[in-house]
Formats: C-alpha cells, structure tokens, sequence
C-alpha cells in the first residue's frame, strides 16, 4: 500500500509528497518490520534501483512474505529531480537534518522529523547512500565506533564486501541513522557505486543481502545463499591516498583490485604541457576499495583508499 507520510505546498500550485509503500503478509505470521531507505542526497541512484527490485521481487513471491517491509525510496523527491547531492530550496545536506523532536524550522527538518516518527517502531533499517561523484566505493556498511556492538550481527549478513568502523557522514550528527538508533531502532547506512549512476552488479549484490537479513528476522521465508562473509575494519587499517598536483588522474589499478606495496595506482598529467606531475603508487599491499572516478583533480585530492588486511584486526 502506498501512502503520502508527509505533503508540503509549493510554487504554482505545486505539491511535495513524501511517499512509503508497505508491504504486508497476506496472513502475517510475524510482527516483524524492516525499513528500507533512500534517496536522502539527489545524486545517489543505486537505491532507486534496489527499491524497484525489491518491490517486485516481494510482489511477485508473496508466500515468503511473514512480517512487513516499508519502503522509502525518495526522501529527497526534489534533489533527485535535479539531480542535486544538497536539498535544492535550502542546499543542505538532507543527512545532517534528521530529528525525532519537535517541529523545526525549515520544510527539510520537518520531513526529517517526519520520517523518523514513521520507521519508529521497526525492527531494523537499512539506510541506502551511494559515493558522490567523485569516487567509487565497494559495498559497505559504515558504522560508527560507538554503535558497532550493537550492529555488526546485522552488518554481516547485509552481503557488501567490507565493514567499515567509521565516523562517517552518513552515521554522524543530525543522520538518519544516528536519529534511529537514539531512538532504539538498529540502523546500517550502506554506501556504494558512484554518484549519478547504477551499478546493476552492486544492487544485486546488496539486494541479495536484504532478502537475507529479512529471513533472520523472520519477515522473509526464502532463504538466501552465498551470502559474502564482509572484511571489518577500523581506520587504523585504512591509508587514504591523495594528489601532490594538479591534473587529470589516469588510473592504472582497477577499483577493488589487490595491490603489492609500491604497485602504481595512477598518474597525474598536465594536458596543456604533456607532462606527468606524479605517478602515484600503493603506499601499503591491500585492497583498493575507494578509488577516484572524476579524473579532474586539485592539490590534497583523494585518489583512493586502501585496506590494509595484514595489520586490520578482524576479531569483532
């Protein structure tokens, strides 16, 4: 059943609608309820693709169906309409206006607010990012130090390639997830692909993962298989590699590819003068999990992140 959580009026007669569609057990054997969403920054498309998948494949196969699903695919209906990371009328990141008290100022805090009352209540929510468009990530689940007891059971059945023990923006102050959390509901914010783009391998991947978790929670049946056994890991074991120079990175490494200490990762050329401003190496042997997309890049700009496996310690 699709239904409108909250409505705002706009210019020219116009109307902002914040949608859910609940899906439910036809003869419900558990109370069990998951919430999916996304669409909270414009330009983050992979979740609009796993919400389409989602919603079909339950439809299509309802016997498996116990609990109740409630999907949140457009938290930010205007910043997908044109495709803008920030909330347009305001430009704030919609991820930093999230609260479960009272009515705030702005139309972007109430919807906040809104739909934290909403997912208030379920047993667990998946919170759907994608990178910006700048960098390309692997499937992850992000969590912040202070909640990672409490989560990582979820985290690892969710099917994404790596845990990451991070305060990140997408779990920091004002979140979604932060708000849910506070307010008793186990939340993972997951981020992957690149901004502005569908990564169909990825969703699959993370779709499998959803299905999976519903199945532990009692809400889905049809049990999933091959679900991946994710890599955690703390800072401590992540080196972040930036540019020296100005220019066009033109990668050598691929994204998610394994490399030797000193490996070359990229160079950095300058088209006006044909040169190469700085070829840019491994600085440990891990895996490259975040590697840049956007080939224009300025000085300190992030080139990629490694994972560093033999000194990441992943007894959690």
């Amino acid at each position: 059943m699709i239904e409108n959580i909250m409505t705002l009026k706009l210019n020219v007669d116009e109307e902002l609608a914040i949608r859910k569609n609940s899906l439910c057990a036809v003869t419900p054997e558990s109370d069990k309820r998951i919430a999916i969403v996304t669409g909270i920054h414009g330009d983050e498309l992979e979740g609009q693709y796993i919400c389409y998948r989602l919603v079909k494949e339950i439809t299509e196969n309802m016997q498996y169906l116990k609990g109740k699903v409630d999907i949140y695919p457009a938290i930010n209906p205007l910043g997908m309409e044109s495709v803008s990371r920030a909330v347009p009328t305001s430009g704030l990141d919609m991820n930093k206006l999230f609260s479960a008290g009272e009515d705030l100022g702005s139309n972007s805090e109430n919807i906040g607010k809104k739909v934290v009352e909403d997912i208030m209540g379920a047993d667990l929510c998946v919170d759907l990012h994608a990178s910006n468009l700048f960098i390309r990530e692997i499937p992850q689940v992000r969590i912040a130090p202070k909640n990672s007891d409490g989560l990582m059971r979820y985290a690892r059945m969710l099917n994404t390639d790596l845990i990451w023990i991070h305060e990140s923006g997408a779990v920091g102050d004002g979140s979604l997830a932060e708000a849910l959390i506070e307010g008793g509901v186990p939340t993972l914010a997951v981020e992957m692909g690149v901004g502005g783009r569908i990564d169909r391998i990825y969703c699959d991947q993370l779709l499998r993962g959803i299905f999976n978790l519903m199945n532990h929670l009692g809400i889905w049946t049809e049990e999933e298989e091959h679900i991946s056994n994710p890599v955690v890991a703390k800072d401590s074991a992540v080196h972040v590699v930036h540019s020296v120079g100005s220019g066009i990175f033109i990668p050598t490494a691929e994204h998610n590819m394994w490399l030797e200490k000193g490996s070359e990762i990229g160079e950095i050329v300058t088209p006006i003068t044909g040169t190469r401003v700085q070829v840019i190496t491994a600085p440990v042997s891990g895996v490259v999990f975040s590697l840049r997309e956007y080939p224009i890049v300025y000085e300190g700009s992030v080139i990629a992140r490694m994972l560093d496996l033999d000194n990441n310690n992943n007894q959690f």
